[in-house]
């Protein structure tokens, strides 16, 4: 809190600090501080913190930015913010307001990544009460454990120009190009492009998929046969059975039909 202050009187800006106190306070926060007239939101935090930020800001006159604090990070690093909070903190406060887009999928927004399938079953695992390691290392742990065991799904694809049916691991839609600790899952993805990048890997063997997980990290997913990607403004992905899905890492439960769509430019961003 000091540090904000600190760094506020530095240029110049009045500033109010909060801390959260429990799941969905910092998007009532957010609420507050755009129906109070604020210019700019800071969420200092992890993915899950921008998100509920940025769901209050979005399609309004304030501007959100981001001091990354959290196990992921997944926009603040594909938008190359800096991991300092007093570099972070300094540049947003000083920046010019840039427009983003943002997401929707089964009614909730997003402002880097959805998904569908393994990666909701992982951001389930990993916010569980029962998981106490954060980080990488404790993601990877999640992950590991669902690699070997989690069940890939038939899906029914809908988008304006085609109907397909795909068993797969997982279904993405991208704003931006990581889930986070730079694990690229759709590495053309852009955050001002007006589309979102809708991202499926199939399973052919789940042998195959295993040896293929290590592109994720070095930044060749786009090579393994398993992954396919488009820019889409609209989809429907419908399932048999009620769909987990995640919106920047929460966990959501879902129906068997979900609906995704792109809002170009809905967020104001300084960084």
């Amino acid at each position: 809190m000091e540090l904000a202050r600190r760094v506020a009187a530095e240029v110049g800006a009045r500033t109010e600090v909060f801390v959260t106190e429990r799941p969905g306070h910092a998007r009532e926060l957010a609420q507050a501080s755009r129906d109070a007239g604020a210019r700019l939101v800071v969420a200092w935090g992890g993915d899950g913190t921008v998100n509920e930020v940025a769901t209050a800001l979005a399609f309004g006159a304030a501007a959100l930015a981001i001091v990354p604090a959290g196990s992921g990070n997944g926009l603040a690093r594909a938008l190359d913010i800096s991991l300092d909070p007093l570099a972070a903190l300094s540049a947003a406060l000083r920046g010019t307001p840039r427009a983003i887009d943002a997401g929707e999928l089964g009614g909730r927004l997003f402002v880097n990544v959805a998904g569908i399938g393994f990666d909701a079953h992982v951001a389930a695992g990993f916010n569980g009460a029962d998981n106490r390691r954060r980080g990488l290392g404790g993601y990877a742990i999640v992950t590991a454990r669902a690699a070997m065991r989690y069940p890939a799904a038939r899906y029914v694809i809908v988008t304006p120009e085609a109907r397909v049916s795909v068993r797969a691991l997982f279904v993405v839609l991208a704003n931006g190009s990581q889930f986070g600790n730079r694990i690229r899952i759709a590495p053309q993805a852009r955050v001002d492009d007006g589309a979102l990048d809708l991202v499926v890997v199939e399973e052919h063997s789940r042998l195959a998929t295993l040896w293929n997980m290590r592109r994720l990290i070095t930044g060749s997913v786009d090579r393994a046969p398993q992954w396919s990607s488009r820019a889409v403004r609209q989809a429907r992905i419908e399932s048999d059975a009620p769909m987990m899905f995640h919106v920047d890492g929460e966990p959501v439960q879902g129906g068997r039909t979900l609906d995704a769509r792109v809002h170009p430019g809905a967020l104001k961003i300084c960084f």
